[in-house]
């Protein structure tokens, strides 16, 4: 039996699918390594496909198995299609040599592929560096090669210890009205990354699309960082001091699906449609328009795998946010499905060749670091997930907890918040199968037809109403709910933690991408910094509280202890409260009342101190709480009881007078 049975009983039943799960994973993977001694020396597509330099030249070779000829275009050879003929190598691979004096770093090229009497144009599909044309806004791939090393300063990096995730996206992290540059994000934003307290960021859209609204999520060059943001050299910039900075750093790869696309992307590259996909409707995805992986080709292993070891070893990256995981798992991509019954992870309806695939990404990612991490946007709550390969899981270290966001939206639309029901939050706090990344919002949360959490408790009141010297019931209670909803996400809602850029200082409005819509306007799509750093606006109080709760959970290694210890809970008082790490957690969610001496139950007959509390004034409280020490003990109360003053809408966060810390 493998040990997630004997961990999880609740799933022997489906023992059987679980074996024959493992039967596939370990069938592939040993056809996989016919002639290799593990998957880091077959991931080695990148190395052989595209351009490389060779002696006085170039080589480029492709592979398209269905194609009848294949050509290389360019400004090398005046954009004569058919003047530049590939030879056809064994297994639909295709090559092509060059010399110095033909070609030079930089060229611009493309691919024209023949199929009978029809030839189409392509751009190369392992293209390191692709770039549009700001006049005709076409896009063209320059010859790019990396045997020019990056001189790298991070090779003893290391970052142990639970993920505090900065999710950013570099085009949009300017407060000006364009596209930011990688070097502009590594200057300006990773100091104030590293200050807040986080030590993971985590990228988006740094994957080559051609559409820029799309938040990078449909790809079209898989191999290529997006030119928007600068050149592959400054992306390794970016990355290189993120390690300077003791923070780790992860793509958000896109291997769910790719962009439809013929010119820009892979699709009918070689003139099939099943080159790289399902053939027919299998291979569309309903929801997205976009085109869905066969991963049960080796060849498209071959190609996606490498794409991994690609980004680790080319750029450094530290790991991956897989997303778009519930789609790959599903033949029906868990549209529609409430996954309310077990039986429902092991159906027909269960794609076995997308858990192999992630089965052997996890292997393969792993093997090449030990300490990356990686991270599965799955909503369904696929059981294994997170459980080592050998006993019988896929193999991530985290899933992100994408319940939690969805359960306060729902509260902060739907429920007056003296109406919100502890124990449901707390239930939904804590019922995870896996390590789990807690959020209040992401970018998801954020995006045009929504609108961010802040905004949606002040709305239009935020416009006129932030500064620190004005109070308003609406303001007042927005900024309140806003740290405490994070303080206790934090506390209580998964082993790492996520906030997307802007979020922790409580950025207004929503994400709008310039599109013809909007007049292609920038004013939604940027990062309002001047907000956070202006001392007479409530923002800086928020950045504050955000600082001094991240690096005070980080001190004192509270999500280290897997899960919170819940020690009181009173739906008509609107109290709760819980420990992790040693610390105490205490929240009084009520709008209006405020208890002198309530009786909080702790573990431990010691003294404790305050941390810090969400009234105080450095952000935007009231400042009520006094800074003192509190007795564990209290005479005819049996058990150990703390007695706190807990005024309304405030958290607290406490700690036992011997309890250490460290950095």
């Amino acid at each position: 039996m493998y040990r997630m049975l004997e961990r999880m009983p609740e799933l022997q039943p489906f023992e059987g699918d679980i074996r024959l799960r493992m039967d596939r994973y370990r069938n592939k993977r040993a056809q996989l390594l016919q002639g290799h001694d593990n998957l880091v020396d077959f991931a080695n597509a990148h190395l052989y496909f595209g351009f490389h330099r060779i002696q006085g030249g170039w080589v480029y070779r492709e592979w398209a198995p269905g194609a009848d000829q294949v050509y290389l275009t360019g400004d090398f050879n005046h954009w004569q299609w058919t003047k530049n003929p590939m030879i056809r190598l064994h297994n639909g691979n295709w090559e092509l040599k060059l010399t110095d004096r033909q070609i030079k770093k930089g060229s611009r090229v493309m691919t024209i592929v023949r199929n009978g009497e029809q030839l189409s144009q392509h751009l190369p599909l392992y293209a390191r560096r692709v770039t549009q044309d700001r006049v005709t806004s076409s896009w063209c791939c320059e010859v790019w090669d990396d045997q020019e090393r990056y001189p790298w300063t991070d090779e003893n990096f290391s970052c142990p210890g639970p993920m505090f995730i900065y999710e950013a996206h570099v085009g949009m992290s300017s407060e000006e009205y364009r596209i930011a540059t990688y070097r502009e994000f590594a200057d300006h934003v990773l100091p104030h990354v590293q200050d807040a307290g986080y030590n993971t960021v985590q990228l988006m859209a740094i994957m080559e699309h051609p559409y820029y609204g799309s938040f990078g999520y449909q790809v079209s060059n898989f191999y290529a960082p997006s030119s928007r943001f600068g050149t592959p050299e400054d992306l390794k910039y970016l990355v290189n001091k993120a390690h300077q900075m003791g923070i780790r750093v992860l793509l958000d790869v896109v291997h769910s699906h790719a962009v439809a696309n013929t010119l820009e992307g892979i699709n009918l590259f070689d003139g099939t449609s099943y080159q790289f996909f399902h053939d027919g409707d299998k291979g569309n995805h309903p929801a997205w328009g976009t085109k869905c992986f066969n991963y049960d080709k080796p060849e498209v292993l071959h190609f996606l795998l490498s794409n991994l070891k690609y980004w680790m070893t080319e750029y450094h990256f530290d790991g991956f946010r897989f997303d778009g995981v519930t789609s790959m798992l599903y033949h029906d991509h868990g549209l529609g499905s409430n996954f309310n019954q077990l039986s429902m992870y092991f159906s027909m309806n269960t794609d076995v060749e997308a858990v192999t695939y992630l089965q052997l990404a996890n292997e393969l990612v792993h093997a090449l670091n030990p300490s990356a991490r990686t991270i599965a946007e799955d909503m369904s709550g696929m059981p294994g997930m997170c459980e080592p390969i050998q006993d019988g899981g896929i193999g991530f270290d985290a899933r992100l907890g994408m319940g939690l966001p969805d359960m306060w939206i729902r509260l902060a639309k739907d429920v007056r918040d003296e109406d919100w029901n502890l124990g449901a939050i707390w239930r939904e706090m804590t019922f995870r199968n896996a390590p789990t990344v807690a959020y209040v919002e992401s970018h998801d949360q954020a995006l045009v037809g929504d609108q961010t959490m802040i905004f949606r408790f002040a709305g239009a009141a935020m416009y006129d109403q932030m500064e620190k010297s004005c109070h308003t019931l609406v303001i007042d209670r927005a900024i309140a709910l806003h740290k405490m909803i994070r303080l206790l996400t934090l506390g209580a809602g998964g082993t790492a933690y996520l906030t997307f850029m802007g979020n922790e200082f409580g950025h207004p409005e929503w994400i709008d991408f310039p599109r013809e819509g909007n007049g292609n306007s920038f004013h939604y799509c940027r990062r309002q910094w001047s907000l956070m750093s202006n001392p007479d606006l409530k923002y800086q109080g928020l950045n504050d509280f955000d600082h001094d709760m991240i690096h005070t959970i980080r001190y004192f290694h509270a999500l280290e202890e897997p899960y919170p210890q819940l020690r009181w809970v009173h739906e008509s008082d609107h109290v709760l409260a819980f420990e992790r790490g040693g610390l105490l957690f205490v929240f009084n969610f009520d709008p209006s009342r405020s208890y002198v001496d309530y009786a909080i139950p702790v573990s431990r007959g010691v003294d404790y101190e305050l941390l810090f509390t969400s009234d105080d004034v450095r952000y935007c409280g009231f400042g009520l709480i006094e800074r003192n020490c509190f007795c564990a003990y209290t005479p005819g109360m049996e058990g150990n009881h703390l007695m706190l003053y807990l005024p309304a809408r405030t958290a607290m966060l406490l700690r036992p007078v011997d309890l250490q810390g460290s950095m």
